[in-house]
Order: C-alpha cells, then structure tokens, then sequence
C-alpha cells in the first residue's frame, strides 16, 4: 500500500512547480537481510525522455524605444522646422533647422564642446573628420589632427548646409548621437529661441523594459534568453541585453526594481506596435540534454530520498535516483539502470 506525498519543488526555495510523490510502504531490502517487497505493477507507465529543462520567471514590462533621451539647442537665432514624432533620422540629415540653416546629425560618441579649427588635435577632431569623410569629403587625412585641409572640407561642408563658410566647427551647428535616431516628443515649437530642451530621442530598434524586484535580480543575465508575449497573445524570442545596476524605490510600499532590457532581433514579429505592454517569461536556470521523468513517478523510499518504479515486461522494482531540477512538470533524474527510454511507473 502507499499514500500520497504532495511536495514543491523551485529556485531558491520558491515553488514553481508541485508534483504527486508516493511513499514506498517497502524498502529496498539489505538492512536487516529482510528480502525487498516486490511491488505491484503501476496503473500506468510513462518513459525517461532526454530533454532540455528550464524554470522560468513570468513578469511584466514595456514594449517600446527605450528611455528617451533629451536633446538641446545650443546656438542662437530662431526655430524654423523641427521634426514630426516618430521621425527616423541619419547621418547628415537635419535635426532641426535654426534660422532656416539645417543642424545636422553626426554619429560618435563623444559630444562636441569646444569650436574646432586648425591646430586643434584630439579625439573630437577625429569624429568630426570621420563624419566628413562618411558624408563624402576628401582632401584630409582622418585623425586627430584639424589640419587646413581639413578646415577646407568643413567649408565645402559649410556651404553645401547654406552656413557660414569659416572653416570653424561650431558645436552648436551639429547633434551627435550614436546612431540614427527616432524622435519621441517635440518639446519646442517653431519660432521659439534655439536654446533649451528642443526634443527628445530614442534608438530606432524597439526593446522590452521589465521592472525586475532586486530579490530577483539573479533571475536576469545578460546574455540570458527570454520570452516576450505580446498583447495578442504571439510570442517572440528576446535576449536580456543589460541589466541595470542602480535599484529604484518602489511606490507605495512596493519592492525596490532593477531596469532589465530585453532586445528583440526579429523586429517585424512585433508588429506595428510602437508601446504596449507585454509578459516577459526570462529562463532562471537550464539543464541541457538530461534524463526526466513526470514528477508524478518519483517514489519517497522509506530507507529516505526518492526513486522510480521501473517496469520491465511484467515486473517491477523500485530503483534509488538522485534528482535535480524540476521544470514543467518533470524532474531531472540519474541512477543506476536510468537509461533514456526506460519504463517508470505513473499514476493514471
């Protein structure tokens, strides 16, 4: 006879999954050279199989462009075009237009803070010769340099943008970004001075942000992969991209979060969605190509631990396993005998 033990198995101590376990009403046999009870044959039989297992953590977060980023005029004059929101801009396409003469976008990663003319040297001067020489100017040689040649590229520069030809870069005639750019809010209107928060801008590649509670930052690797569901109910594979480093305090009484984000490389399976909300499903822990079995097969043995009733033809014995992870409802199980295919005993 056996009775039912209901048990939880999970991560850390959380339950994530709870299987049926029985409890042998006979041992194995050996301590006291009583002979092992032969049990009866099982109401049903299912097979060790060789699978990948994963626990998962479900959560909640934000499709959209990522945290935007503000963007500030730093010249004189006056607004004459700004863009629409949404707008997708490249290098050498104007950011806005100040007295009608286009700001345009160049791509690096360190902004402009001085005038540059020649004589200069630097890391400045070699972005701005690499965005000539992008944008189709020679005559100069990129580096770190700001040679007279390359102040007579800056003009023929200047005088394709209607500026001024001076020879002179001017920080507040150019936005650097990264790369291209999407325009979130326009701040400023036409016709308000060239000076202050003009816009703002995120990366044109939609990502997932999720809110992940400090207790359970381990959940999120960098690398790691994740599953994002969308409002329709459509999944699409993600990867966690970053994991934030800073903890921001919860709302009313609410646990402190990291910010994780997920990237996804198939951008046309989101859709026309620009923002919505979405689960993301990231994978706390794997176990790649191992034997399990239903958690509903594993035995509590009363010499202590657990094994499987394993069915051969018309007989059966109880053979001791070492399990490790549970995920969906299956265990991962190693022991003597345990080979993928074989035979253990389930309930019906």
């Amino acid at each position: 006879m056996r009775r039912a033990l209901r048990i939880t198995a999970g991560v850390g101590g959380t339950a994530l999954i709870a299987g049926t376990v029985a409890v042998a009403a006979v041992g194995l046999g050996g301590g006291d050279n009583r002979p092992a009870a032969v049990p009866e044959l099982p109401p049903a039989t299912a097979p060790v199989t060789k699978t990948t297992l994963a626990q998962t953590q479900r959560m909640t977060g934000t499709l959209g462009y990522g945290n935007p980023v503000p963007l500030s005029a730093r010249g004189r004059g006056t607004l004459t075009w700004l863009p629409a929101a949404g707008a997708t801009v490249q290098r050498g396409q104007a950011v806005y237009r100040a007295d009608n003469v286009p700001v345009p976008l160049w791509y690096g990663t360190l902004p402009l803070y001085r005038a540059l003319q020649p004589g200069a040297t630097g890391a400045d001067v070699r972005e701005v010769e690499e965005n000539l020489a992008a944008l189709g100017y020679t005559g100069f040689t990129v580096d770190d340099r700001y040679t007279a040649n390359t102040a007579s590229a800056v003009r023929r520069w200047q005088h394709d943008q209607g500026a001024a030809e001076n020879g002179t870069v001017d920080p507040a005639a150019l936005v650097v970004a990264a790369g291209v750019i999407r325009v979130g809010t326009v701040r400023a209107g036409l016709g308000d001075p060239a000076s202050g928060q003009v816009l703002t801008y995120t990366a044109t590649t939609r990502v997932v942000t999720v809110p992940v509670d400090v207790a359970k930052q381990d959940l999120a690797k960098q690398g790691a992969s994740a599953t994002v569901t969308l409002p329709d109910s459509r999944s699409v594979a993600g990867t966690v991209a970053s994991v934030g480093t800073v903890a921001a305090a919860g709302q009313q009484g609410a646990p402190a979060t990291i910010e994780v984000t997920v990237t996804v490389a198939d951008q046309a399976a989101l859709g026309t969605l620009d923002q919505a909300p979405v689960d993301v499903t990231l994978v706390a822990a794997k176990a790649e190509n191992v034997l399990t079995v239903p958690v509903s097969a594993l035995v509590a043995l009363a010499e202590g631990g657990y094994g499987v009733q394993v069915v051969i033809d018309s007989s059966s014995r109880y053979v001791p396993v070492k399990t490790g992870m549970f995920a969906g409802g299956r265990v991962e199980i190693s022991g003597t005998g345990i080979a993928e295919g074989t035979a253990v005993g389930v309930p019906k």
